[in-house]
């Protein structure tokens, strides 16, 4: 559990997260955050392995740990996109909660 915690929420959800900005800040579509999402899946799950004797080939851990890294990445794209289409066209779009925007 405090391999979870630790590798896969702060450590890899700190590198999802600024993937996540990443791709929002160079408009990427949405779709390239589940590719690296999983790219980063299986990292996690490699360091799992490597440093905590983990299991490598579990599909269940890769899920789980692919879910809360999208769900992360995810998150830091909409907020950042969100961002940049008030910031960037303020005469059309007005900030509609954290992750959203409405034309005004």
């Amino acid at each position: 559990m405090t391999a979870f915690i630790g590798l896969t929420v702060i450590i890899m959800g700190f590198a999802a997260f600024m993937t996540g900005k990443a791709l929002a800040n160079s408009w990427a579509p949405q779709w390239r955050v589940f590719a690296a999402c999983a790219l980063l899946g299986l990292a996690d799950r490699f360091l799992v392995y490597a440093l905590f004797e983990g299991e490598l080939l579990s599909p269940g851990g890769y899920l789980v740990d692919t879910a809360v890294i999208g769900a992360i990445s995810l998150f830091a794209f909409r907020l950042t996109l969100a961002r940049k289409m008030v910031s960037q066209y303020p005469w059309l779009y007005e900030r509609s909660g954290l992750l959203g925007w409405r034309e005004k």
